[in-house]
C-alpha cells in the first residue's frame, strides 16, 4: 500500500491493489464482531490511502462501492469438526441408555432417556446458528458523500404504558436522545405512544419539547455522546464546564417540575392553562382504560415555526394516546405500534421507521446512518426489510447477574441467523421500511427509492392533522380490515415482534443484524430476580404460543424459508419445553442417589468417557462463547445459574400457561416490568447480590429443587464414604451432578438461611420448600 501512495505502481497495479483490499474486506474470516472493530481502523487507513491515489488517477467510481461489508467467522472447519465429534459422543450416550436399562427403576430410566433425546434434538437446533455466522460493518462516509442532501425521512416510535413503572423522566431521556440524532432535523419525527394515557407523561413531553430547544444545539455544538441528558451528565466525561453547568441546571429544574407534579398527583392549574392538550383529560369518562383518542402535535405541522436556539427547525414531536374501550381488545404493544403507523402516515409518512422501548435511549447519534448503509445500498439493499440492533443495558453489573445470556445471544445466535437470511425482530432498536410493514411482498422488480427527494412532511395545519390522526387511532378503525393480520404488526401473541419478523421473512425479505462497537441503544435491565423471571416468562410463553399456532416456522415457513432458518427461529420457540427435561435431570438423578440407584456408567467403565466428554464440552463451549462476547468467567457462571433458574421456573410456568390457553382455560396478558428500584435494592444489585423480595411460586420451586439436591448430595456423600469404593464407582456421576446444582445455586441458600436484608427469600418460602422436599424424598422408585 505504501508503494501506491508514493506513486510507484502503474494504474493496472493500483487497480489490482484495490481489488485485493475489497476482496479481503468481503472474504476475510473473523472469530467475533469485536475482531471486526479492531481490524477496521487498519483497513480504513489502507483504503483511504488507496482512494486518494486512485482519485488522482481518475480510476475510482465511488458510486459502485458498497455501503457496508460482511465478513464470516474463521475457524468454522474446526468448529464443525468439534460438532461432529460431539454428535458422535451424544449418540454413544443414547446407545448406552438403550442397552443399559436401570433395573427396578424403569420409569426413571425412561424419563432420563427422554430428556437426553430432547437435549440432543435441541442441540441440533442450536447448530443452525453456529455454522455460518456473519458480521457486518458500515461505511457511513460513503453514505454521506452520495446521499447527504437526499437522506430519507425517519419516523421514530417510542412506546410507554405505565407512568409509575416507566417514570416520565426516564421516557423523556429516551425522547431527547432520539430528537438529538446527528441527522437533518427537518427529516426527523418522534412519536410517543402512551398506552397509560397519563397527563404526567404528556406534561413531561411538553417540558421536553421546551428543553429540546437548548439541548439539541448543545449536543451538536460539542458533539457529545450519549445524547440522553441523565447518562451524559452522570458520565462526568464532558468539558466546557460553563456551558455544561448551564444546560445541566436547566435539565435539573425540568426534572424537579415534572417530579413535583407526579408527587402532587395532578398537574397544577397554571400549567394546564399553558396548552390546549390538557383539555383532553377533562372529558368524561376518562380512565387509562376508557378514553377517546388523543393526538397532540407539540412540534410540527404546516403552520409550525418551532426552532431551536440556533434558529434550526426542531424535529416533529407528537403525543398519541389511542382510544381505549373496556369492550374492545387493544392488542397490547402491537396495537400501539399499528396506531403509530397510521397516525404518522398523515403527519410525516417517512419511508423509514425506527421503534424503541421507552427506556432504550440512543447511545450513538449516528445509528440512523448505520442503518441506512444497509437499506440504501444500491446492489444488495433493496431486499432488506429491517435492520436490527442488539439490546444492551447501561445498568448491568460487571458480571451480569441476571441477563448475561443476552451477551452470547447477541454475539453468537443473531449473527448466525443473519447468515441464514436474517435475524428475528426483537421489538426495539429496529429500523423498518414502512412499505414492508404495510404487507408488501418481495418481487424481482421491487427497488424502493428512499432518497429524500421523493418525500416531505404534510404541510397541513397541526389542528387538521390532529383530527385526522384521531380518526385513525380509534378502537373501531381496524374492525373488518387486515390490520394485525396482513398489515402492520401481527396480533394474537404477546411477542408480536417475533411473529411479525417471521411473517416478513416468509414474504421473501431478509433482515440484517448490526452490532457496532459503540452500542447504538442502552436500556434498563431488570434489577430483581422476580422481574427477570416475569419478563422471561412473557417472552418464552409468547414464543411457545407461536410454535403451537399456525405461525409455527416449520408450517408457516415451509417452502418460504430455508430449513436452517426455520430451525434458528425454533431455538427460542422451544424455550418452555426445555423446562421438562431440565426438571427431570435436576430431580431424578438426585432421587436415585438418595436410594443408591446408579443411572450412569461406573467411573472405571469406558462408557463413562462419552458422558464426561459431552458434559465438559457443553460447558466448555458455552464458556468459550461467553469469552468471545467479552464476558468474564463469573458472568459465565452467573449465566449458567440463570439458565437453570429460568428453565425450572419461568419456562415451566410459561409451558403450563400456554397449554391452559390452548385448551381455553386462560387468556393472554402483557406484564410490564418496573424500571425503578429503591435505593437498598439498587445497592444490592450493584454488589451483585440477588434480589428476591416477595414470595412467588417460582421462588418456592427454586428453593425446593436446591434444598432437595443439597440433601441428596449430603446423604449420597455419606453413602459413598460408608460403603467405600464400590459405591463411589457407581454413584460418583450423580454425586457430581447434585454437587454442581448445589454450588451453582448457592445464592438461593444464602437468601433462605443466611441473609437478613429485605431482598432475602421470605420465611414462608423456606417453610413451604422444606415440606415439599420431605414429600419428594419419600417418593418410591421401585
Amino acid at each position: 500500500m505504501e508503494n501506491v501512495v508514493q506513486g510507484r505502481l502503474s494504474k493496472k497495479e493500483a487497480w489490482t491493489e484495490g481489488w485485493r483490499i475489497n476482496k479481503r474486506e468481503k472474504e476475510r474470516p473473523w472469530s467475533s464482531h469485536n475482531e471486526v472493530g479492531e481490524y477496521l481502523r487498519e483497513r480504513e487507513r489502507e483504503k483511504l490511502e488507496y482512494s486518494l491515489r486512485e482519485r488522482e488517477m481518475g480510476k475510482v467510481d465511488e458510486e459502485k462501492l458498497s455501503l457496508y461489508g460482511s465478513v464470516k467467522a474463521k475457524g468454522m472447519f474446526l468448529y464443525r469438526l468439534f460438532g461432529l465429534s460431539f454428535l458422535c459422543a451424544v449418540l454413544m450416550v443414547l446407545y448406552y441408555r438403550l442397552t443399559h436399562v436401570t433395573e427396578g427403576a424403569q420409569w426413571f430410566w425412561m424419563a432420563i432417556f427422554a430428556s437426553e433425546v430432547w437435549f440432543t434434538f435441541y442441540w441440533v437446533l442450536n447448530q443452525s446458528v453456529r455454522w455460518n455466522p456473519v458480521y457486518r460493518h458500515t461505511f457511513k462516509d460513503r453514505l454521506s458523500k452520495r446521499y447527504e442532501k437526499e437522506l430519507p425521512g425517519v419516523d421514530i416510535f417510542v412506546c410507554t404504558a405505565d407512568p409509575y413503572k416507566e417514570p416520565p423522566m426516564l421516557v423523556m431521556g429516551t425522547v431527547l436522545s432520539l430528537m438529538a440524532y446527528d441527522y437533518p432535523t427537518h427529516k426527523l419525527s418522534v412519536y410517543l405512544s402512551d398506552d397509560g394515557a397519563s397527563e404526567f407523561t404528556f406534561y413531561a413531553l411538553l417540558e421536553a419539547a421546551k428543553f429540546a430547544k437548548h439541548w439539541l444545539p448543545f449536543c451538536k455544538k460539542f458533539q457529545i455522546e450519549p445524547r440522553a441528558p441523565k447518562p451524559f451528565f452522570s458520565s462526568m466525561a464532558y468539558s466546557h464546564k460553563d456551558e455544561c453547568s448551564t444546560i445541566k441546571k436547566m435539565f435539573e429544574e425540568m426534572e424537579e417540575r415534572i417530579e413535583a407534579a407526579v408527587k402532587l398527583g395532578r398537574i397544577p392549574e397554571d400549567i394546564r392553562c399553558q396548552h390546549k392538550g390538557f383539555l383532553e383529560w377533562d372529558k368524561t369518562p376518562f380512565t387509562s382504560r376508557d378514553h377517546s383518542p388523543i393526538v397532540q402535535i407539540l412540534i410540527g405541522g404546516g403552520d409550525s415555526t418551532e426552532v431551536d436556539m440556533e434558529g434550526i427547525p426542531l424535529p416533529t414531536l407528537v403525543y398519541l394516546a389511542r382510544e381505549k374501550n373496556p369492550n374492545q381488545h387493544h392488542n397490547f404493544k402491537a396495537g400501539a405500534m399499528n396506531s403509530l403507523i397510521r397516525v404518522s402516515s398523515v403527519i410525516s409518512n417517512a419511508p423509514i421507521i425506527l421503534n424503541v422501548d421507552c427506556d432504550m435511549y440512543s447511545n450513538d447519534s449516528k445509528s440512523i446512518r448505520d442503518a441506512l448503509c444497509f437499506l440504501m445500498d444500491e446492489e444488495t439493499g433493496h431486499d432488506i426489510a429491517f435492520v436490527q440492533f442488539p439490546q444492551n443495558f447501561d445498568n448491568m453489573t460487571k458480571n451480569e447477574l441476571y441477563d448475561g445470556f443476552l451477551r452470547a445471544i447477541g454475539v453468537v445466535d443473531f449473527p448466525g441467523m443473519d447468515g441464514l437470511g436474517g435475524t428475528l425482530y426483537v421489538g426495539s432498536g429496529c429500523f423498518h421500511r414502512r412499505s414492508i410493514l404495510g404487507g408488501k411482498m418481495l418481487n424481482e422488480e421491487f427497488k424502493e427509492e428512499l432518497s429524500g427527494g421523493n418525500w416531505s412532511k404534510s404541510e397541513e395545519k397541526a389542528k387538521i392533522l390532529e383530527e385526522r390522526g384521531k380518526d385513525l387511532a380509534t378502537c373501531t378503525y381496524e374492525l373488518g380490515t387486515e390490520w394485525g393480520k396482513e398489515v402492520g404488526l401481527k396480533y394474537g401473541c404477546p411477542v408480536e415482534d417475533v411473529i411479525t419478523g417471521l411473517s416478513i421473512h416468509c414474504r421473501g425479505w431478509r433482515s440484517v443484524y448490526y452490532n457496532p462497537t459503540r452500542k447504538a441503544f442502552l436500556g434498563v435491565a431488570s434489577t430483581t430476580l422476580g422481574d427477570t423471571l416475569v419478563q422471561s416468562k412473557r417472552w418464552s410463553e409468547g414464543d411457545f404460543q407461536i410454535l403451537l399456532s399456525k405461525y409455527c416456522p416449520f408450517v408457516y415457513g415451509w417452502g418460504k424459508m430455508s430449513v436452517a432458518h426455520m430451525m434458528s427461529y425454533s431455538i427460542y420457540l422451544f424455550w418452555p419445553v426445555n423446562s421438562l427435561p431440565t426438571w427431570c435431570y435436576a430431580l431424578v438423578p438426585s432421587l436415585c442417589l438418595l436410594n443408591g440407584v446408579p443411572l450412569y456408567p461406573k467411573v472405571t467403565s469406558p462408557w463413562c468417557i462419552p458422558f464426561a466428554f459431552v458434559a465438559i464440552s457443553s460447558y466448555g463451549s458455552s464458556l468459550h462463547e461467553m469469552l468471545l462476547a467479552k464476558g468474564t468467567l463469573k458472568s459465565w457462571w452467573n449465566a449458567e445459574r440463570m439458565w437453570m433458574i429460568r428453565r425450572v421456573s419461568s419456562y415451566l410456568f410459561a409451558f403450563i400457561d400456554s397449554i391452559l390457553k390452548l385448551v381455553g382455560l386462560g387468556e393472554s396478558g402483557f406484564d410490564i416490568t418496573t424500571k425503578v428500584s429503591d435505593e437498598d435494592a439498587m445497592r444490592r444489585h450493584e454488589q451483585e447480590i440477588m434480589e428476591f423480595g416477595g414470595a412467588s411460586p417460582m421462588f418456592v420451586i427454586l428453593a425446593t429443587l436446591t434444598l432437595f439436591n443439597l440433601i441428596a448430595f449430603l446423604l449420597g456423600l455419606k453413602r459413598v464414604i460408608t460403603q467405600g469404593s464400590s459405591a463411589m464407582d457407581s454413584l460418583m456421576p450423580q454425586l457430581i451432578l447434585s454437587g454442581f446444582i448445589v454450588s451453582i445455586c448457592f445464592p438461593i441458600f444464602e437468601a433462605l438461611f443466611i441473609r437478613r436484608d429485605k431482598g432475602r427469600l421470605p420465611i414462608s418460602v423456606a417453610y413451604t420448600s422444606i415440606v415439599l422436599v420431605l414429600l419428594i424424598s419419600y417418593i418410591p422408585i421401585f
